[in-house]
């Protein structure tokens, strides 16, 4: 089994994974498992084409996605703590709701923030994975890549009127589509 071949199968059951990340409780680990082995897979391609960048790209993606989802929760996290800090029992109900009334703006603003935060993380997330399906696509000539690639980025980009969740499932499974139709003879090059 040559690297290509390994690379189809371990990217077609990883990104399968991440389709099934809707699966309730076990849904984070199934998205993780599957994103590991994708990771491996793409690794695994980058070798075999010889083009390290296929590879830098969608490591990148990666890592910008963690540090965009702990940024969010980070904020999220001090906003809600800072909502919910007391000096104190109020000592009537008019105290209590106007100790709160005057957090509430606060927390809003801080989960807004939080949100805008790991909303633009995404979208830089899905540029740089985008760039290394694209990559793929084109040396491998498979074009269910570059179409999972732009799904993707459009599915980052509409994600906050929440069609983009959908439309980022169906370049999941356009990925999985991708991986198992994915050739396992490098195309030879043509001299220019």
């Amino acid at each position: 089994m040559n690297g290509l071949d390994q690379a189809r199968i371990l990217g077609g059951i990883g990104s399968l994974l991440m389709v099934l990340s809707i699966v309730p409780s076990a849904g984070g680990v199934l998205y993780i498992v599957g994103l590991v082995l994708v990771l491996v897979a793409v690794k695994q391609i980058a070798d075999a084409l010889r083009e390290q960048k296929i590879f830098n790209d969608v490591l990148i993606a990666v890592i910008l996605g963690i540090v965009g989802l702990a940024v969010g929760l980070a904020v999220g996290f001090s906003g809600f703590f800072s909502f919910f800090r007391l000096g104190g029992p109020p000592a009537r109900v008019e105290e209590f709701w106007e100790l709160f009334r005057g957090r509430i703006p606060l927390f809003i603003i801080t989960l807004l923030i939080g949100l805008l935060a790991v909303w633009v993380f995404l979208i830089v997330s899905t540029i740089f994975f985008r760039r290394g399906l694209n990559a793929i696509g084109e040396r491998m000539g498979a074009g269910y890549f570059k179409t999972a690639g732009l799904l993707y980025l459009i599915g980052a980009v509409l994600v906050v009127v929440v069609v983009g969740f959908i439309i980022i499932f169906v370049a999941s499974i356009i990925l999985t589509i991708a991986f198992f139709t994915m050739p396992v003879q490098q195309p030879s090059q043509q001299p220019p």
